[in-house]
């Protein structure tokens, strides 16, 4: 079985978006999914890649649109791609951001990866999908790609812009149905192809972004480059461990055992494998709490009793002493602003 990754809460939350304005019942995709609702409330957050892949397969059952993929890249926001959204918004050129797709993909997900193929006067993106479910596929491919260039014309502040060509691996869903991506692609689109691919022209690649920050960008790179070293050092287990906890955390509860069960083990099982890869639940539950501290503190209004509240403290100054021995702040001073 292909191990489909994680991917992130952001990329979640734009099929969440499309499914909410069509008055699908979102609660209950999230329910037959195995997925916790209050995942949603993470920016940093990431969910399993089979369980991404049965949250899509359930919303095309449901909607029956053999082109939904399509149109749910009309919900794409800059924070659909998580901190890589933040990079390409602060680049200069067009072409500044297409170049930072393929490094930084991976904090969007393991949904697939980004080839680029240069010739002499364009470039073709080529993207190869991770995800093997024969009715998912197609629609997160046209997903993505419907996306890319969304997100491209809102960075360029120029509607009109579009590929030279896309050509799509999938099979056309119909002659009135290929009229869809036209209307929204603006370029032909090949069906039946060899592989999945945008073609640009260079000099669409020159195009100014609206509000370049070299030197923002240069920052959030190099947070980006932490996490993805982060995501590296994760092995599957662990991985699944701290998801599990974050959920969990959501509703102020720490426990192993509902954990274990989470994952289908048992406590003791889910204690010796963790041992033998070196590390402890206590260990996950500090850097899942610390994160999670960290981020309330920076992105929201919560007091920080109820911040220790939240992350399972039974006292705050458990939570004080723990996070400024991590932190070497107090919560006030990490959430303090810089003068």
């Amino acid at each position: 079985m292909t191990n489909l990754g994680t991917a992130s809460v952001a990329a979640l939350r734009q099929y969440v978006r499309a499914a909410e304005s069509i008055g699908a019942d979102t609660s209950a995709l999230f329910t037959k999914a195995g997925l916790d609702p209050a995942i949603l409330g993470s920016d940093d957050g990431r969910i399993n890649g089979d369980q991404f892949q049965h949250f899509i397969l359930l919303l095309c059952e449901l909607t029956s649109n053999p082109i939904l993929g399509l149109e749910t890249g009309d919900f794409v926001q800059p924070g659909s791609y998580s901190v890589l959204g933040y990079i390409t918004m602060s680049c200069v050129t067009l072409g500044e951001a297409v170049a930072r797709i393929a490094p930084f993909e991976k904090l969007v997900g393991d949904m697939g990866t980004t080839a680029l193929a240069m010739d002499k006067d364009s470039i073709k993106l080529i993207w190869n999908c991770n995800y093997n479910d024969p009715v998912v596929r197609p629609q997160v491919i046209d997903n993505v790609f419907a996306s890319w260039i969304n997100y491209a014309r809102w960075l360029a502040d120029d509607e009109t812009a579009s590929p030279t060509h896309v050509r799509l691996m999938r099979q056309s869903p119909g002659s009135e149905l290929e009229q869809a991506y036209l209307n929204r692609w603006n370029c032909p689109v090949q069906f039946g192809a060899d592989v999945d691919s945008i073609s640009l022209k260079k000099e669409l690649l020159e195009t100014r972004l609206r509000q370049p920050d070299p030197m923002l960008r240069k920052t959030l790179e190099a947070h980006a480059l932490t996490q993805l070293a982060s995501l590296d050092t994760d092995t599957d287990l662990t991985s699944q461990v701290k998801q599990s906890i974050q959920q969990q955390l959501m509703h102020g509860i720490t426990r192993q055992d509902m954990v274990a069960d989470d994952l289908g083990i048992t406590s003791r099982t889910l204690q010796r494998k963790l041992s033998q890869e070196g590390v402890s639940y206590q260990k996950l539950l500090d850097e899942v709490r610390q994160k999670m501290a960290e981020d309330y503190l920076l992105n929201s209004d919560l007091s920080i009793p109820d911040i220790a509240l939240r992350l399972g403290y039974s006292e705050t100054t458990s939570f004080h002493r723990k996070f400024k021995a991590v932190a070497g702040k107090t919560p006030g001073e990490f959430r303090a602003p810089t003068t």
